[in-house]
Protein backbone atom coordinates (compact mmCIF):
# COMPACT_ATOMS: atom_id res chain seq x y z
CA UNK A 1 0.00 0.00 0.00
CA UNK A 2 1.13 3.51 -0.79
CA UNK A 3 0.12 6.70 0.98
CA UNK A 4 -0.78 10.10 -0.41
CA UNK A 5 -2.12 13.50 0.50
CA UNK A 6 -4.90 15.09 -1.53
CA UNK A 7 -5.65 18.78 -1.15
CA UNK A 8 -8.94 20.53 -1.58
CA UNK A 9 -10.13 24.02 -0.81
CA UNK A 10 -13.04 23.38 1.56
CA UNK A 11 -15.18 26.08 -0.04
CA UNK A 12 -14.81 24.21 -3.37
CA UNK A 13 -15.03 20.59 -2.05
CA UNK A 14 -14.95 19.84 1.65
CA UNK A 15 -14.35 16.74 3.72
CA UNK A 16 -18.03 16.80 4.71
CA UNK A 17 -18.98 16.72 1.02
CA UNK A 18 -16.54 13.86 0.43
CA UNK A 19 -18.11 11.89 3.30
CA UNK A 20 -21.60 12.61 1.96
CA UNK A 21 -20.58 11.06 -1.39
CA UNK A 22 -20.69 7.68 0.36
CA UNK A 23 -19.03 4.37 -0.41
CA UNK A 24 -19.01 4.91 -4.17
CA UNK A 25 -16.79 7.94 -3.73
CA UNK A 26 -16.15 10.69 -6.24
CA UNK A 27 -13.77 11.47 -9.06
CA UNK A 28 -10.80 13.58 -7.92
CA UNK A 29 -10.81 15.92 -10.92
CA UNK A 30 -9.30 19.20 -11.97
CA UNK A 31 -5.62 18.45 -11.32
CA UNK A 32 -3.56 20.35 -13.88
CA UNK A 33 -0.02 19.78 -12.69
CA UNK A 34 2.18 17.16 -14.36
CA UNK A 35 3.86 15.97 -11.16
CA UNK A 36 0.48 15.57 -9.44
CA UNK A 37 -0.81 13.75 -12.54
CA UNK A 38 2.13 11.34 -12.43
CA UNK A 39 1.45 10.73 -8.74
CA UNK A 40 -2.20 9.95 -9.48
CA UNK A 41 -1.08 7.53 -12.17
CA UNK A 42 0.89 5.66 -9.46
CA UNK A 43 -2.12 5.35 -7.17
CA UNK A 44 -3.56 1.87 -6.77
CA UNK A 45 -6.97 0.76 -5.61
CA UNK A 46 -6.82 0.46 -1.82
CA UNK A 47 -4.11 3.09 -1.32
CA UNK A 48 -4.87 5.59 1.43
CA UNK A 49 -4.70 9.37 1.30
CA UNK A 50 -4.93 12.13 3.84
CA UNK A 51 -7.63 14.65 2.95
CA UNK A 52 -6.18 18.11 3.49
CA UNK A 53 -8.16 21.35 3.60
CA UNK A 54 -5.99 23.93 1.84
CA UNK A 55 -6.28 27.71 2.00
CA UNK A 56 -9.05 27.61 4.63
CA UNK A 57 -8.10 25.60 7.69
CA UNK A 58 -4.80 24.27 6.35
CA UNK A 59 -5.16 20.94 8.11
CA UNK A 60 -5.50 17.22 7.53
CA UNK A 61 -9.09 16.37 8.45
CA UNK A 62 -9.66 12.81 7.27
CA UNK A 63 -8.50 9.65 5.56
CA UNK A 64 -9.68 8.65 2.10
CA UNK A 65 -9.17 5.51 0.01
CA UNK A 66 -8.48 5.19 -3.69
CA UNK A 67 -11.42 3.19 -5.07
CA UNK A 68 -10.69 3.50 -8.80
CA UNK A 69 -7.32 3.89 -10.45
CA UNK A 70 -6.49 6.66 -12.90
CA UNK A 71 -8.70 7.29 -15.89
CA UNK A 72 -9.29 10.31 -18.16
CA UNK A 73 -10.45 13.39 -16.27
CA UNK A 74 -13.92 14.26 -17.61
CA UNK A 75 -13.37 17.94 -16.75
CA UNK A 76 -10.33 18.20 -19.05
CA UNK A 77 -10.34 19.33 -22.65
CA UNK A 78 -10.67 16.36 -25.02
CA UNK A 79 -7.29 15.04 -26.12
CA UNK A 80 -5.37 16.42 -23.13
CA UNK A 81 -3.35 14.11 -20.87
CA UNK A 82 -5.12 14.87 -17.58
CA UNK A 83 -6.33 12.03 -15.38
CA UNK A 84 -8.32 11.56 -12.21
CA UNK A 85 -8.81 8.83 -9.62
CA UNK A 86 -11.90 8.01 -7.58
CA UNK A 87 -11.71 8.41 -3.82
CA UNK A 88 -14.03 7.68 -0.92
CA UNK A 89 -13.98 8.92 2.66
CA UNK A 90 -12.84 6.33 5.20
CA UNK A 91 -12.71 8.16 8.52
CA UNK A 92 -12.34 11.49 10.25
CA UNK A 93 -9.18 12.31 12.11
CA UNK A 94 -10.20 12.69 15.77
CA UNK A 95 -7.88 15.71 15.93
CA UNK A 96 -7.22 17.60 12.68
CA UNK A 97 -3.49 18.03 12.06
CA UNK A 98 -2.66 21.62 11.18
CA UNK A 99 0.07 22.71 8.80
CA UNK A 100 1.63 24.57 11.75
CA UNK A 101 1.79 21.31 13.75
CA UNK A 102 3.33 19.51 10.77
CA UNK A 103 5.98 22.21 10.39
CA UNK A 104 6.71 22.09 14.13
CA UNK A 105 7.47 18.35 14.09
CA UNK A 106 11.17 17.82 13.26
CA UNK A 107 10.51 14.26 12.03
CA UNK A 108 8.30 15.75 9.29
CA UNK A 109 10.86 18.24 7.98
CA UNK A 110 11.01 16.43 4.63
CA UNK A 111 7.28 15.77 4.19
CA UNK A 112 6.12 16.80 0.71
CA UNK A 113 3.47 19.21 1.99
CA UNK A 114 6.32 21.35 3.32
CA UNK A 115 8.99 20.70 0.68
CA UNK A 116 6.58 20.98 -2.27
CA UNK A 117 3.84 23.12 -0.76
CA UNK A 118 2.09 23.87 -4.06
CA UNK A 119 1.85 20.23 -5.13
CA UNK A 120 -1.79 19.14 -4.77
CA UNK A 121 -1.20 15.36 -4.75
CA UNK A 122 2.08 14.47 -3.02
CA UNK A 123 3.21 11.07 -1.74
CA UNK A 124 3.52 10.38 1.99
CA UNK A 125 6.03 7.82 3.29
CA UNK A 126 4.90 5.01 5.59
CA UNK A 127 6.83 6.60 8.46
CA UNK A 128 5.22 9.99 7.84
CA UNK A 129 1.80 8.32 7.62
CA UNK A 130 2.22 6.63 11.00
CA UNK A 131 3.36 9.82 12.68
CA UNK A 132 0.61 11.97 11.14
CA UNK A 133 -2.02 9.39 12.15
CA UNK A 134 -0.67 9.49 15.71
CA UNK A 135 -0.76 13.30 15.70
CA UNK A 136 -4.37 13.05 14.49
CA UNK A 137 -5.41 10.79 17.35
CA UNK A 138 -5.37 7.43 15.56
Amino acid sequence: MQYWLIKSEPDAWSWDEQKAAGAKGTEWTGIRNHTAKLNMMKMKKGDRAFFYHSNIGKEIVGIAEIVKEHHPDPTAEPGTPWVCVDVKAVQDLPRPVSLAAIKAEPKLADVAIIKQSRLSVPPITAEEWKLLCKMGGL
